[in-house]
């Protein structure tokens, strides 16, 4: 017995092992994932108190949001912690079975660079303020100021790959300004 159990240790510290140990090329390729990301101001709110429900628009515009994204492969919905943001994030994480994961207005450098990081598809739900402002941060064009009174329906879809260029496009969803 001495000797198979020898035998099979020789063996053992003789035969190669396979290792998944990954090179550093590889874990910086696996890191470098492209990254779509949508982008929308908060719909049409009630009033203009500090933290507002949406108005009935608002609803509509927020169910109008998940009609026009429901096929674009969201992976991950990010929203500001308001009720406005959150409300319009709601039907689409809703109808893709998703939770909305909220993040800090005051630290959107941290969120850019966390989207980033993870690549992929996301919706991200904010303001009239800092919608534009992310966008720059994760280097798209923003185009002009957001028309704070009535301008509820842009949705800016920003493509950046695996070397980082950047694309803008600015959409329409829902009904327009009346």
């Amino acid at each position: 017995m001495k000797v198979l159990l020898a035998s099979l240790l020789t063996l053992t510290v003789l035969l190669p092992w396979e290792t998944n140990v990954a090179s550093p090329a590889d874990v910086a390729n696996s890191r470098a994932t492209p990254l779509q990301v949508f982008l929308v101001r908060h719909a049409e709110k009630v009033d203009a108190s500090s933290d507002p429900a949406l108005s009935e628009a608002g609803l509509q515009r927020a169910q109008a949001l998940a009609h026009t994204l429901r096929d674009a492969a969201i992976e991950h919905i990010h929203s500001s912690d308001y009720i406005r943001t959150r409300d319009t994030a709601a039907p689409l994480a809703e109808l893709l079975g998703q939770e909305v994961s909220l993040y800090d207005v005051e630290a959107l450098p941290d969120l850019a660079e966390a989207l980033r990081t993870a690549g992929g598809r996301h919706l991200v739900v904010g303001h009239s303020d800092t919608t534009p402002e992310l966008v720059t941060l994760l280097g798209g064009e923003p185009g002009p100021e957001i028309n704070e009174a009535s301008e509820y329906d842009r949705l800016y879809l920003l493509a950046i790959d695996t070397a980082g260029n950047v694309t803008t496009t600015l959409l329409r969803y829902g009904e327009g300004p009346p």
